[in-house]
């Protein structure tokens, strides 16, 4: 299992041989290290923590850093083949190649409060015959029996803004000088967004 974390930069578009045009997304990933390896025996579970993007200023390191001087730290779960790993360990781009497929995680887009139509894709009401500023209204949200709102109910809310995961993402280029991956289509979040790569 191949993993690293990456920034979004932005999309754009490139022609393939066939001279189609092919949606990328841009993403700064890497380089990352190592920081600590869990183990069953200490921690109850195995996997491997590593760290993104260093602190450069001195003053921004708190104590409890010592060793983890990162802006983001995750964990990704170890496979057998990652027990050979080492604290220090350096990962960057090159552990994925063009073809590659990949899932990404990231947090996607925060829409603040939306109603049904937005949020849900209702259909609303019917734009005529008596129906007056009620277009986008939710209908009915209930019967007379259990006589309360039943849990789960499509309704309007915040949207947006959660743990999205999109699966079986083509890498098109990876730039080991640049450390920048072209992923083809769309990944969740704004520019700037951290993103989980996982191969």
């Amino acid at each position: 299992m191949k993993f690293i974390l990456g920034k979004k930069i932005g999309m754009s578009q490139v022609f393939d041989e066939k001279g189609n045009v092919v949606p990328i997304t841009l993403i700064e990933a890497g380089p990352c290290e190592v920081v600590q390896l869990k183990t069953r025996d200490k921690d109850g579970y195995e996997a491997v923590q590593i760290g993104f993007q260093k602190i450069e200023k001195k003053k921004k390191i708190k104590k409890t850093m010592k060793g983890k001087e990162y802006r983001y730290l995750k964990e990704f779960s170890m496979t057998n083949d990652q027990s050979s790993m080492k604290v220090g360990d350096k990962i960057d781009v090159s552990v994925f190649q063009g073809g590659d497929k990949v899932k990404i995680s990231g947090t996607s887009k925060g829409k603040g409060f939306q109603g049904v139509v937005k949020r849900w894709g209702f259909h609303g009401r019917n734009a005529s015959h008596g129906v007056k500023h009620d277009q986008r209204q939710p209908g009915s949200i209930g019967s007379s029996w259990p006589e309360r709102v039943v849990k789960g109910k499509k309704m309007a809310g915040r949207m947006g803004n959660e743990r999205v995961t999109v699966k079986n993402l083509k890498i098109i280029k990876v730039d080991p000088q640049n450390n920048l991956l072209a992923v083809k289509g769309a990944v969740p979040g704004h520019r700037g967004t951290l993103l989980e790569i996982r191969g």
